[in-house]
């Protein structure tokens, strides 16, 4: 690669490459420790004498700019470089465009408290040791192999046809839901595909109607598209539908496996809300994300499955299934629209990437990623049986579990007033990251309780970690507020 350096004419060389490296170097173009090429090479790069490049060099040396090694070569010295004042935002012609994405409520962190507990309640996580490296290195050499066989060029933006014919194998057999490759998109993650259908069903002032607690993400992604997004209120059915105001054009929901709560949508509510939809002609998000893991009752149909009408658009994901790093998710969507988000796909970032669809529909096509549910099944079961184990028993004079047969994680109430956040606080003392629901609440009012992850927990921390909850839930609460204020040494809050 050669140094982007511009020689005008034949006058005054040296001067024209000393100051043209001294600005990189000024500005950070070149980075301090970055090598230079050897005298010779760049002399013949830019068609000037050796000597001229070796002066400039010898300058910029005594100047402190660059520092030589011998034996080793000419580098760039490690002090700061001086960059030029940028404009403000507020200097800007779009400045009150920028000011309005800056309001957006950033995503959460994994905990509010500095560094990572021991014991990791997070919800959402995968089990990374469970995941078969070794038979997805074989699909991405796969992958690789097939590229080679290409003209290097772009590929379809719904993503390459042997992909979405298997996940619609997949989803059929997984899910009852019948499909054409025709009818998915292959997105970059689930978040993604809610991008790809707002931009091109939603205005400013549109009324999207969200579960409340539901999903953040999504409601700050639908708000970054000027729509005026309301909290409907949940009960044990799911979504209320008879409160899903007039006028709202986009219903968000998680009926498989309520986000966080985690209850399953009755089939009585589904059938309301379709109906509730037709009424509105409005478009349902049925977002799917992580109903592989079943662990009781039977499978019930997806609104997608249950739809007449053409209103239900349903999303997945493989973040959950196999590795949120791999950030390939899928949207079955309705003829309406499917032609409209393919063109948001193009327009937005034209393709998924090539490789790992390639290296996806291998890893589906051969059995891996049914046997890897299978296997994660089983652990995800264990854990699940023993936080509920002891949830209903040491554990029930506090926490109410909410019912689930579905998912990652366990949400639980408290059936008296607590404060969740001092106790979350003593909890990350003792090296255990615990979470709360009530930052999942929108407009309706939130109520104390836990979200509790399975994913990435150690299943022989699981006994230790809920002993020493019991611990502190059977400590006097002001005892203990006390002492905690005492105690110089404990965690601090990010700024």
């Amino acid at each position: 690669m050669e140094l982007h350096v511009v020689i005008q004419g034949r006058k005054k060389l040296s001067e024209q490459l000393y100051e043209q490296l001294k600005n990189a170097i000024e500005n950070g173009r070149l980075a301090p420790g970055s090598q230079l090429p050897p005298s010779r090479l760049l002399a013949q790069q830019l068609n000037i004498s050796r000597k001229t490049v070796s002066d400039t060099y010898t300058q910029l040396t005594y100047e402190s700019y660059v520092t030589g090694v011998v034996g080793k070569g000419t580098f760039v010295s490690a002090s700061p470089c001086k960059r030029p004042n940028p404009l403000i935002a507020t200097q800007l012609a779009s400045a009150t465009i920028i000011e309005r994405w800056e309001r957006i409520p950033a995503p959460p962190s994994d905990h509010s408290l500095v560094g990572t507990p021991d014991i990791n309640f997070v919800g959402g996580a995968t089990h990374i040791g469970a995941f078969p490296q070794d038979e997805w290195r074989r699909c991405v050499n796969y992958a690789l192999r097939r590229i080679q066989t290409t003209a290097g060029s772009y590929n379809r933006p719904e993503g390459i046809p042997p992909l979405r014919h298997a996940i619609a194998q997949y989803i059929a057999f997984s899910r009852g839901l019948t499909c054409l490759l025709s009818d998915i998109v292959v997105c970059n993650g689930t978040q993604q595909a809610l991008d790809l259908i707002a931009r091109v069903v939603l205005e400013p002032g549109t009324v999207v109607a969200v579960e409340d607690p539901g999903y953040p993400p999504a409601r700050r992604l639908f708000a970054s598209h000027g729509a005026m997004v309301v909290g409907v209120p949940v009960d044990d059915e799911g979504i209320r539908a008879d409160l899903i105001p007039d006028g709202t054009q986009l219903i968000y929901v998680t009926p498989a496996h309520q986000f966080p709560l985690g209850m399953p949508m009755s089939m009585a509510r589904r059938r309301a809300l379709l109906e509730r939809a037709r009424e509105l002609g409005a478009l349902i998000i049925e977002d799917d994300y992580d109903s592989e893991f079943r662990y009781e009752g039977r499978p019930t149909d997806s609104l997608k499955t249950m739809d007449e009408y053409g209103l239900v658009a349903f999303v997945g994901t493989f973040s959950k299934t196999m590795l949120p790093e791999l950030r390939i998710g899928y949207a079955v969507l309705p003829p309406s629209i499917i032609g409209a988000v393919i063109k948001a796909k193009l327009i937005s970032d034209w393709h998924t990437s090539t490789i790992p669809q390639w290296a996806l529909t291998r890893f589906i096509a051969d059995g891996g990623l049914l046997k890897h549910v299978r296997r994660c099944h089983a652990i995800y079961a264990n854990r699940r049986q023993r936080i509920l184990n002891r949830l209903e028993n040491d554990l029930a004079p506090w926490l109410d579990v909410i019912p689930t047969t579905a998912g990652l994680h366990i949400a639980a109430r408290f059936k008296t007033g607590m404060d969740v956040n001092y106790l979350i606080e003593r909890a990350f003392q003792s090296g255990i990251g615990l979470y709360s629901i009530e930052r999942y609440y929108y407009q309706a009012e939130p109520q104390p309780g836990l979200l509790l992850g399975f994913g990435a927990i150690e299943t022989m921390d699981i006994d230790p970690a809920f002993d020493r909850l019991q611990e502190l839930l059977q400590t006097p609460f002001r005892q203990s507020h006390d002492k905690l204020g005492e105690n110089p040494s404990l965690p601090t809050y990010k700024s």
